[in-house]
Order: structure tokens, then sequence, then C-alpha cells
């Protein structure tokens, strides 16, 4: 699995890569000769695609590191730490190309009307974008990396940016070239949208948030399947990154012998890692059948 999850992760990188930078200097170059602002503004904004993905892989390649003395649970949240860092440099990116559209706002004389090759540059963008971004979340998924994941996500935005731009461009040729950075302005704002969500999804990742329902219910599941295991309980999930760690309870005959739960203890363990893939690691305690405990307190009175 570790190997499947290094060889795709390093092709959507590759993918993302090479992309961003044909898309990079095209819309320079044409937005340049074309006269385009909002064009520009997509370079750039293309160019940060390359630092970000760079970034992705980095934090992937790290994420993959396996466990040490001073990591005993792995690398894992790696990934998340290079999703925010991807934040900051949309942030960026995102503020450079609003200050940009907002200046020609307030002062028309400075805008020029694109030209139609504007308009071709804005549908390979789109076609471009939609393929890799498609390309890169989908793999993202199957990995279940978070850094891929967000990568995918803010290459999904140059989408929106490419058919803004391409409806600019033929509204500005009608007669209203002001609209030209005004698709500048708005591209600027679906950064900023981008941002926030990739910021949102790496906070609640770092900072441990419950997975879905469902997920707690497979791994019940699993538990209760194992021999002798009445009923799985007080079922916690620590996300790091592309892995989880779980602990939980079971509840087990109270007169089996120390020796007889503590194997049974490592049957759910060893279960539950092979069957759901990514969790990684899980800590399973010991209850007596029908004990009534209340989990919070911390001594059992």
């Amino acid at each position: 699995m570790d190997e499947i999850r290094q060889k795709g992760g390093k092709k959507a990188a590759t993918v993302a890569i090479i992309a961003n930078v044909f898309l990079t200097i095209f819309n320079v170059i044409v937005g340049m000769i074309s006269g385009s602002y909002a064009l520009i503004s997509e370079g750039a904004h293309t160019l940060s695609d390359v630092t970000t993905s760079i970034i992705a892989y980095i934090g992937f390649y790290y994420g993959q590191k396996p466990a040490d003395d001073e990591h005993p649970l792995g690398h894992g949240r790696a990934e998340a730490i290079s999703g925010l860092i991807i934040v900051i440099f949309l942030f960026l990116v995102g503020w450079e190309i609003f200050r940009g559209a907002l200046f020609k706002i307030l002062n028309p004389a400075t805008i020029t009307v694109p030209n139609t090759l504007a308009a071709v540059m804005a549908v390979i963008g789109i076609l471009v974008n939609l393929s890799v971004s498609s390309y890169i979340i989908n793999i993202g998924k199957q990995i279940r990396s978070p850094a891929l994941v967000a990568d995918g996500q803010h290459q999904r935005t140059d989408v929106f940016s490419s058919v803004a731009i391409l409806i600019g461009v033929i509204v500005s040729n009608v007669g209203f070239p002001i609209l030209d950075p005004i698709v500048g302005l708005i591209i600027a704002l679906l950064i900023f949208k981008t941002a926030a969500e990739i910021l949102i999804e790496n906070i609640n990742n770092i900072m441990g948030k419950l997975p879905s329902k469902e997920f707690i219910e497979e791994i019940e599941k699993v538990a209760n399947s194992c021999p002798q295991v009445e009923h799985a309980h007080e079922i916690k999930v620590d996300y790091l990154g592309t892995y989880a760690t779980v602990s939980l309870h079971v509840e087990l005959d109270g007169n089996m012998t120390l020796d007889q739960s503590h194997k049974i203890a490592h049957q759910v363990q060893n279960k539950i890692v092979e069957e759901i893939p990514e969790i990684k690691y899980v800590n399973v305690h010991t209850c007596p059948i029908g004990s009534d405990y209340n989990h919070k307190q911390k001594l059992d009175k």
C-alpha cells in the first residue's frame, strides 16, 4: 500500500508541475500580447500552482517516513502542515492579483481591450485545468492524501478563473473593457475562497476533528466481529495526515484470564488494521461485560 501511495503521489505531483509550467508560460505570453490583465493574473496564479505542487509533494514525501523514536506514530501530519504552507502562498498570490486589479478598476485609462487570442488561451486553460485537477483529486482520494487533495482543489479554481477570463474577453470586446480587471478581481476572490477551505480542512485534520459516523460504525463492526467480543464502544479516532490511530474499549467475559483478554485485544487490533487500510495503529482497552462504568471519571469507583 505504501509503495502504491508513493508512486501515485509522485505521478500526481509530476503531472501538476508540468501542466502548470506550460500554463504559466503561455498565460503570461498570451496575456501580454493580447493585452489581458486577467490572463496575466492567471499566469501568476499558475506560477503559484507550481510552487504549491512542489510543497504538496514535499509534505507527501515526509508524511510517508516511518515511525522513529522521536515520532512513534509516524510523520503523517507533515501533509497537513504542507497544506497550511500552501494556504500562505495562496493568500499572497491572491492579494497581489487583487491589488493589481483594483488599481486598474480605479484607473480606467490603464485598461486595454484583450483580443481574441486571450479567449483561445482561456479555452485551453479550461481544458487543461479541468483534466489535471480531476486527475490529482482522484489520486489524492484514492491514496488518502490531504496534501494532494488540497493541491487538486487549488488547481480546480483555475477552471473557474479561465471561464471568467473567457467571458471577460467576450464582454470587453463588445464595449465593456473594465470587465477584464473585474475578472482579475474575481480570480483573486476565488483564490481567497480556496485558501480558506484548505485552511479549515487542514486545521481540522491537525486538531483531530471527529471523522464521519460511518467510519466509526465500520470500526465498531470490525471489532464486534472478533470472537468473544460483545460490544465495542468509546471509539476515538485521530488522523495523522493520510492515516489514523484508533483507541476503543471492548467488552469481554469478566471471568477470562488476563492472558486470554490480552490475546483477544491483539486480535481486535490486528483485524482493524488489516480490514481498514487507513488505520495504522490501534489501542484496545478491555472491559467486563455488563460493568457499569463511567468512562469520564478518572478512577473506577
